[in-house]
């Protein structure tokens, strides 16, 4: 048996499409490199990508209002929070954090926390925005820009730590004390 037959690792069955494509696309020695780092820090790829897709979102409908139709800052980005806020609900639970809770109430709760975490980080964005804008006159989109960074951190950590964490059974306290 040579090294090369001794090196080859052992990946999980694909589970998604992603694990699709990553399989299809590491198949050609230029890509090969990616499947390790894939599957190691696989929800950091897809919380990065799927991030992507929010990022754009939230700045490309906030530049639309503020920008285009002179909507106020604060306004223009609360209400891109909200499409930015389901877009990365929707794919944060079916794809990122694979944690899923059954049931309607599980589900409702999830989404609360979700939406809970996400608009702390909504009025830390709005002071961003209003400190540096209004108060200190500087421009719009670059402030928004670095707003989103620190934002996109926070949330990660939020979803992580918090709303898709894994759960233990519930303890049934009275069942306990009899």
């Amino acid at each position: 048996m040579s090294n090369n037959e001794l090196r080859i690792r052992m990946y999980p069955k694909p589970r998604d499409v992603f694990d699709i494509i990553v399989n299809w696309l590491t198949k050609y020695k230029a890509f090969a490199w990616f499947k390790p780092i894939y599957y190691a820090a696989k929800e950091f790829w897809l919380y990065a990508l799927f991030g992507l897709g929010t990022i754009i979102i939230s700045i490309g409908s906030y530049d639309i209002m503020t920008e285009s139709m002179g909507m106020p800052i604060l306004i223009a980005n609360a209400i891109s929070w909200i499409g930015a806020t389901l877009f990365a609900f929707a794919t944060n639970r079916k794809w990122v954090f694979t944690t899923h809770v059954k049931g309607a109430w599980a589900f409702v709760v999830q989404l609360v926390g979700f939406s809970g975490g996400r608009f702390v980080t909504l009025i830390m964005e709005e002071w961003i925005l209003l400190f540096f804008v209004y108060m200190k006159g500087l421009p719009n989109m670059p402030v928004k820009y670095v707003a989103q960074v620190l934002v996109i951190a926070i949330n990660y950590l939020i979803s992580k730590l918090v709303v898709f964490r894994s759960r233990t059974a519930p303890v049934d306290h009275e069942r306990l004390e009899s």
